[in-house]
Order: structure tokens, then sequence, then C-alpha cells
């Protein structure tokens, strides 16, 4: 498996979701499936069979999180060249045809959250703005083909 690059916050995050999912989730379904299993008759009993499947989902929810988490190469956005545009930036572009203002940080699989800013430091529009400087221009083309033009305002590193 390919390595997954992600901040340490990011890692911390999952590492807290899987503990959670472990410690919270699965005891409380393992409880649900020792009530119903106690009511008799597992052949007919939907409730026995709900929550062996909520299991199975959680359980592979939880395996999924761990392979991300054993994939995970921590990158410490302070390392980055300082300057441009790589992961973990976070920076201010102004797009050029409505002088919209938007602040974005590039992050990896499993933090991103576009409507705070964060986006995928592979989705095509963190490509557009990869080894760009303050001042430069990026060009992202949407996947409907009209361009956009921002401007790169402002570049910083760290939280």
């Amino acid at each position: 498996m390919a390595s997954i690059p992600m901040t340490r916050e990011g890692y911390n995050r999952l590492k807290k979701e899987i503990d959670r999912l472990e410690n919270e989730e699965m005891p409380k379904v393992r409880d649900q499936i020792a009530t119903a299993r106690a009511e008799g008759d597992l052949s007919e009993n939907a409730e026995y069979h709900g929550a062996r499947e909520k299991q199975g989902l959680l359980q592979a929810k939880i395996d999924e999180l761990k392979g991300r988490l054993g994939s995970a190469q921590i990158i410490d956005p302070a390392d980055m060249p300082q300057g441009e545009i790589r992961f973990g930036a976070t920076f201010t572009a102004t797009r050029l045809d409505n002088n919209e203002t938007k602040t974005y940080t590039l992050v990896g699989a499993g933090e991103d959250d576009p409507s705070s800013g964060k986006i995928l430091a592979t989705s095509p529009l963190a490509k557009s703005f990869l080894g760009k400087k303050e001042g430069e221009e990026a060009v992202f083309t949407t996947p409907r083909g009209v361009k956009r033009t921002y401007k790169i305002e402002s570049i910083t590193y760290g939280e």
C-alpha cells in the first residue's frame, strides 16, 4: 500500500477516532448482540441480525482507519520549502473573474473538509496551486471545462 501523506493533527485525529470506535461504539454493539441473543431463537431475531451487521460494518471501518494509520507518512509543514505552495500550506488566493478571496490548506486523505477550506493535496484544484509562489497566478480548469484563474496572495506553514 502506498504511503498516505498526513499532518500530525490528522494522524492524531485518526487515532482518536479509532479509539472511540473500539472503546465506545464496539462495546455498545456487543451489548446489543448479547441482549438480542438472550431473547432466544436467533434465526428469526431481527435485532440480533441487525446488531451483527452493525458490528461487521463497524469492524470494517476500524480496519480501514487502521490501514490508513499504518500507511500514514507524517509530514511536518514547517519542514516544507517556504515561499511556495506544498503539502500543509495554508494560502489565500483571489479568483480573478469575481475577486472572491478564499483561504485553503492542503491536507492529506481523511483530513479534507472543503467547507473549512481544507482541500485534499491530490485534488485537481490543489494540483493547480502546487509549486506556486506569492503573486503568481494558478489556472484551474473545472470538470465542465471552465478555466478559473487565481492570484496567490499569501502562503504560510504551521498551525
